[in-house]
């Protein structure tokens, strides 16, 4: 726990930064706060005291912590600013000071506050910015064995919370402690006999308060995963609207929301009720121990020991003791709070991508020979191997198709070449060097791929589009979608390149989406194209205008096809059949149709259909 602790005061730096004049302005804000209830004495006096009489002072005397030494420097001020004593006098002056003395107070108490505003708000930027960053390194298996919405929600949710258990660190150390011993010293320069009492009354306080705070960590962590299961639910609710509504499921998803949001509530409830009966319970006893010093001392005003005024201002002190006490017990309850939050953050920072750079990787320039697959092995969680000993090698310029029943392992063997996966045996090269001594960035520079499952954002085409090429001109963005025969489309758009497309494109066909999938690799003009059934899904028309979109992008360029449909490969140079992860067979579209095999069959199938 403290070791999470200060790992999450690390976001929080440089603290010096913040701790240091934070100390100041809560060292001042608690020292005039004090000053303020102690002017309740003199004014009192002054008022309501017939025996009350000025006494002038010419020199100041040493400082001495007490009730009267307040007084003697009260008269000091006033014998040198009036010739003569008058009591509207004193109250001006009373009223003057009580003025500056707050607005000290609350000037002090201001800047501590935007001291801390300021630290939370770097904090919070700064843990998101890591964990996004974490997040986007990850390889891609890593996403496929955690929920969207649970990563979501500790990138926003968790996130708040434990900014909020960094930045009362320093409350805790600072304001509210200066608060406590501020009052303290205030009632012992009052009455040292009533101090005591509220010095002991004070432990009691905090060790009733202090063992409800002590019961809300596990309902925190808890209350978080419960928040990370519906931010999940609500995104694959809002993913999938149509599957569910096609499916009559509406009504199986709310059922599933609403008990993890009754759970969520229920959780909530339970940290709320113990939270809430700290306030209470202080104020209770607060009033319980003001009880006693009404009795007690009431016994020392009627026996000249107390001054009538310095015990209502003694009482007025009392009542807000308790306050900086109870904050100072509730920020460690954020704490405990944040702590729990915080071991899920690190969940997400120390994973560790699988896939990272070798030291002194190189940087690959392009592809000149030939790209070869020697022996590749891949499996699945250390468990279910996908890939089973594959070797075969694609010279530069020539297209490759990957075929095969479904479930064979193509599109796996497809993300090993841009090392969204590496291989758990075996050697990928590119022109003799093994693609891990490349760098990552240098691989996917010189690759691109076109999916059966588009992925574009809520964005216009024309920045959907650019994504293939940072900084490129209006002039090269139209004419890639020229190429990709998606131009025409374009310009019937309400604005033409300028148009939101939505979110994922939802307001484009299927064949659009994928014609700009097509626009944004041809812009980035990579050497080397991966093509993972990008036509399976499209309609006739649609296919045949993605087809030649693609014909054109295939043109010289070094090519992975995996088809669906296999009269779209025909004029493949290599037709490489792929079967329970082992290649089966594998030659031209001729060859294979001789043999009368795996291919042959596939091909005879889909002509029947």
């Amino acid at each position: 726990m403290f070791k999470t602790y200060m790992r999450l005061l690390g976001f929080a730096r440089p603290i010096k930064k913040y701790a240091i004049p934070y100390f100041f302005y809560s060292l001042f804000y608690a020292l005039f706060n004090s000053l303020t209830f102690m002017l309740i004495i003199p004014i009192l006096n002054t008022m309501f005291d017939a025996n009350y009489s000025f006494e002038y002072v010419e020199k100041l005397p040493p400082l001495e912590l007490n009730q009267d030494y307040l007084a003697t420097l009260f008269n000091f001020a006033y014998s040198h600013i009036f010739e003569q004593y008058d009591r509207q006098n004193v109250l001006m002056l009373l009223a003057v000071v009580a003025i500056c003395i707050s607005l000290m107070s609350n000037l002090f108490r201001y800047l501590g506050a935007w001291t801390m505003e300021n630290m939370r708000t770097r904090t919070l930027q700064r843990m998101r910015n890591e964990m996004f960053s974490r997040v986007m390194d990850m390889n891609v298996g890593y996403f496929s064995d955690q929920r969207k919405g649970d990563i979501i929600s500790k990138i926003t949710s968790d996130v708040g919370v434990v900014q909020f258990c960094i930045t009362n660190t320093l409350q805790v150390s600072f304001r509210e402690p200066f608060l406590i011993i501020g009052y303290i010293v205030m009632m012992v320069a009052i009455s040292w006999e009533l101090a005591i009492f509220s010095v002991l009354f004070l432990p009691v306080v905090a060790l009733l308060i202090g063992s409800i705070v002590k019961k809300l960590r596990h309902p925190a962590r808890t209350n978080q995963q419960r928040m990370g299961e519906m931010v999940s639910t609500l995104d694959e609710s809002l993913s999938g609207i149509k599957v569910i509504k096609s499916y009559n499921a509406t009504e199986y998803i709310k059922q599933k929301y609403y008990a993890i949001s009754a759970d969520l509530a229920r959780l909530t409830l339970s940290m709320a009720r113990r939270q809430q009966l700290a306030s209470p319970m202080s104020e209770f006893l607060g009033i319980t121990a003001v009880g006693v010093i009404l009795v007690f001392g009431g016994s020392l005003v009627a026996k000249g020991v107390l001054d009538p005024g310095g015990f209502i201002a003694f009482i007025a002190i009392f009542s807000q003791i308790t306050r900086p006490v109870r904050t100072f017990i509730d920020q460690f309850a954020n704490i405990n709070q944040g702590i729990a939050a915080g071991e899920r953050i690190f969940s997400i920072i120390d994973t560790k991508p699988e896939i990272q750079d070798k030291p002194g990787a190189r940087e690959l320039t392009g592809l000149k020979e030939k790209i070869e697959f020697r022996d590749v092995h891949f499996t699945y969680d250390g468990e279910r191997e996908v890939i089973d000993g594959i070797s075969f090698e694609i010279r530069r310029g020539q297209t490759v198709a990957l075929v095969g029943p479904s479930g064979g392992g193509k599109s796996t063997l497809s993300e090993l070449l841009p090392r969204f996966y590496d291989p758990s045996a075996g050697e990928i090269l590119i022109d003799g060097i093994s693609l891990r001594d490349y760098t990552q960035e240098s691989v996917r520079a010189h690759m691109s791929v076109v999916a059966q499952d588009t992925v574009l954002f809520n964005d216009t085409i024309e920045n959907n589009i650019s994504m293939g090429k940072r900084g490129a001109t209006h002039e090269e963005v139209v004419e890639a979608a020229k190429v990709a025969n998606a131009d025409c489309f374009i310009r019937e758009c309400t604005d033409g390149y300028g148009t939101n497309i939505g979110d994922r494109g939802v307001k484009l066909s299927g064949g659009q989406r994928q014609r700009l999938s097509i626009a944004r690799a041809v812009l980035k003009n990579p050497d080397i194209l991966i093509l993972d059934e990008a036509t399976s899904a499209l309609d006739t028309e649609s296919e045949k205008l993605v087809q030649d979109a693609l014909n054109n992008l295939l043109k010289g360029r070094t090519s992975v096809v995996i088809a669906h449909r296999l009269s779209t490969i025909h004029n493949a140079d290599l037709i490489v059949v792929v079967d329970h992860g082992r290649i089966a067979e594998q030659g031209t579209h001729n060859e294979l149709m001789e043999r009368n095999g795996i291919y042959a069959k596939l091909i005879e199938m889909q002509s029947f259909d």
